[in-house]
Parts: structure tokens; sequence; C-alpha cells
């Protein structure tokens, strides 16, 4: 009886079009996840204007999505590494159009209090569940690149947002672009549940499904000689192990699990800072009205663009590099902002950096909760990960509008929104001289003359 490591076939691939099945739909999933993320803030001005009702009455709205998040990711992370990630994934998405299509009926603050909630927490379970999918089903050559790529989806989505709302609130109502947003996951949620193959690692670990992931692991590789008795594993990890909480850091994890959750944490909270109140801050900085809210979307295409370099550089020089660069570019062009803000020219090259950091770094911290855990504890990890990042979301705009409350001028704002980028950047080096980052890919060997292990090895850089 031969034996075949599913993890070696998957790293080790082409890119096969099952594969690219998987990482759209993942792609997919963070493009809706982003749409009705940002839903809320489009719709706004046109609920306050209908109801009646003060700007600083949706202020808790908006705070029960983050928390929604926040609470959804761990749960959801811990019940995938149990259930599957595939099936919670569905589970979510049909809870997210049930959600989204319960708010477009919403006729008081607190209905939308309740419905923002639930969303958000079918919100939070979508994102760690497809970074894990997205990551398993990618070869290891190029995994940070393709696992980025599909995070990008999330601003793509919030960017789309944006677009549909104003051609949609005016004439069909704000309602529209909720019923949108519950038409799009219940239509995926089926298209995943007819044609979406479940986590092979997953099911090789529950020993679930065999014959089926035999078939798809020839569709991988179609010169893979599978038999009847072939035996399937995982590396590294016993056939039936259930992974709990402990797991994140029991084997000398513990301390990179805590330097992700501080970086994830101050990473959120300094892109929220800003993202919340960038606009503002440069509307007082002397600009009009619609400079400040050109500067605000320079942030989100500042980060688009990281997201689609910065997985490139992460593939080939490894984390610990990347994240130390582009943490003290972040702390330095926060920083510098506070003193640029009057030129609209050099504000705007600032901001853009800052949002290539920031924003497009939270897609390489996306990639890295996925790829740091094995696949026993892979949506436990990331989930958790992200939850307590999603907490720094929630703490950022409270932050910066306590700041101005206290009467904080521009450059003192700015100069507090540097901290949480420096606080990372410390965070960033004890991960990597003493966390356990995992090293990059090495080029100059051939990836047939590297063992699995050597490849996928949790090693301190």
């Amino acid at each position: 009886m031969n034996t075949i490591d599913v993890g070696e076939v998957i790293d080790n691939s082409r890119l096969s079009r099952l594969q690219v099945l998987v990482l759209v739909m993942c792609g997919i999933c963070m493009i809706i996840d982003g749409f009705d993320v940002q839903a809320m803030g489009y719709v706004a001005p046109a609920i306050i204007q209908q109801w009646g009702i003060n700007k600083s009455d949706l202020g808790p709205v908006f705070g029960a999505g983050l928390i929604g998040m926040a609470v959804g990711a761990p749960l959801a992370g811990i019940l995938a590494d149990r259930l599957g990630r595939r099936l919670i994934l569905i589970i979510a998405l049909i809870g997210l159009s049930a959600g989204m299509a319960a708010t477009a009926t919403a006729d008081t603050v607190r209905d939308l209090l309740v419905l923002r909630f639930l969303a958000g927490f079918c919100m939070g379970a979508i994102v760690p569940n497809a970074m894990a999918m997205a990551g398993e089903f990618s070869p290891l050559r190029n995994r940070v690149t393709l696992v980025m790529l599909t995070s990008c989806g999330f601003v793509v989505g919030g960017a789309l947002g944006g677009t549909l709302a104003v051609m949609m609130i005016e004439p069909l109502g704000w309602q529209s672009v909720f019923l949108v947003g519950a038409a799009a996951p219940l239509l995926l949620a089926v298209l995943m549940l007819i044609i979406m193959p479940e986590s092979i690692q997953f099911l090789v670990l529950r020993q679930r499904k065999l014959d089926r992931v035999r078939g798809w692991l020839r569709r991988i590789d179609g010169a893979l000689h599978l038999q009847p008795d072939t035996r399937l594993q995982v590396r590294d990890a016993p056939v039936g192990k259930r992974s709990s909480l402990l797991d994140l850091v029991r084997d000398s994890r513990g301390l990179g699990t805590a330097m992700l959750w501080i970086i994830l944490f101050m990473n959120l909270l300094g892109a929220y800072f800003l993202a919340s109140w960038l606009p503002v801050i440069m509307h007082d900085a002397g600009h009009d009205t619609s400079s400040a809210v050109l500067a605000g979307t320079l942030l989100w295409t500042g980060g688009i663009i990281g997201n689609l370099v910065l997985g490139w550089f992460v593939d080939r020089r490894g984390f610990g590099p990347v994240m130390v660069c582009m943490f003290a570019v972040a702390a330095v062009a926060i920083a510098v902002l506070g003193q640029v803000a009057t030129s609209m020219v050099s504000a705007t090259i600032v901001i853009a950096i800052a949002g290539f950091c920031v924003l497009g770094g939270q897609s390489a911290l996306n990639a890295l909760a996925t790829v740091f855990y094995p696949a026993t504890m892979r949506s436990t990890g990331a989930g958790w990960a992200l939850g307590v990042g999603r907490l720094g979301s929630i703490v950022g705009p409270v932050i910066g509008g306590e700041l101005m409350r206290l009467g904080w001028t521009s450059q003192s704002l700015l100069l507090a929104a540097s901290l949480p980028a420096f606080l990372a950047l410390l965070a960033s080096l004890v991960f990597w001289f003493q966390g356990g980052l995992p090293r990059p890919v090495l080029r100059s060997r051939s990836l047939d003359a590297v063992t699995p292990a050597s490849l996928t090895k949790v090693q301190r850089s």
C-alpha cells in the first residue's frame, strides 16, 4: 500500500482548473463581504434624511456590525475545523443573505442595530474560512500571492458597493442596496453547494469522502497514480486529531500567536482610524469636501495596489522583511501626513503610500494568519487572529473621535495614528526573530529537490 501526502500534491501543483475555481469562489466571497460591510455607510445619508434622525444615532449601528464580525470570526473558525470550511462558508452566506434582506425591511434604528450585528457575525465567519480555503488549494511557490489576491476582493467589494449605491439609491431607494447584498451571497451559496469541493486536508484528517478526494487530486495533478487502497495523509497531522483553542499556544506557537494578534489589532486600529477620520482631517486642513473625499479614496486605492504587489515580495523574501519595511514606512508616512496635509499634491502621495502599507499590508496579515497554523487548526487560528484584529477596527474610530472632542490638532491626530504602526513594527521584529515566521520557498533550488517538510515547516528566519 502506497501513501500520498495530499499537501505535497497541492504544494507542487501547477494551478489546475479546480484550484482556480476554488480561488475565484473564495474571491467572490470576499467581494460580497466587502460590499456588505460598506453597505451601511453608503446608505446612511439616505436613512438619516428619510427617517429624520441625527447622524450620531447610527453610530451604534456601525459598531454593532463590527462587533458581530469580531465575534463571528473566532467562533466560526472553531466550527470550521470541526465541521468543514465549505459547510461553514455556505451557512454564513445564507445567514448573511437573510440578514441583508431583513435589513431592507427595517424601519427603526433598533431594528438596524440587531440586524447589523447578525449580518456582521456572518461576515466575520466568511473571511477566515475563505482565506483558509484559498491557502489550502494554492501551490506553495505562490501561495501568499494567491491568498492576497483573494483577500483583495474585500477592497474591491467595498469600492463596487459605492458605485452601485450611487446608481441605485436615488431611483430605487436605499433598500435596494441591501436587496442586492442579499441576492449575491444566496446565489453564491447555491453555486458552492453544487460545484465547490471541501478542503482536501480537512476531509483526509477526518477520513471522510476519500473517493471524492482522490478524484479532486487527479484533477489537480493528472499524472498522479492513485489506487483504491492508496493511503492519504496530511503532513505532520495525525488522522482524526481535533484541535482546541489551547493548541494555538502549544508547540512553540504561543509567542507567534501573541505577536500575530498584536499586529492585526494595531494595523486594523490604524486602518479604521484613518478610513473613518481622514476626510474630516483633510477638510479641517483647508481642502473642500470633494478633495477631502478624494483623499479618503486614495487611501483605499493605495491598498489595492499594495494587495497586488506585497504578495509577490512575501513569496520571494518572506513575511519578516516585508512586514518590518511595511510598518516602518507606514509609521513615517502617517506621521509626515500631518506636516504636509495643507498641500493636496504632497498629501495625496503620502496617503497613497500609507494605504499601500496599512490596507495592502492587512491582506498580507490575513495570509499570514492562514499559513502560520497547520491544517488541524487553520480556521481556528485564522478566525481568532482576525477576530482580535476586528476589535482594533472598533477601537480605532472611537479613539479618533475622542481625540477630536479633546481638540487635538490634525498634526497631533496623525502623529497619534502613526503609533499603532510603530507598535506593529516592534511586534513584527519579535515575530520575525523569535516567533517562528514562515520562510519563503527557496527558488534557487528545484522544488523536486526540496522535501515537502522543508518547504512548509515553520522555521525561525
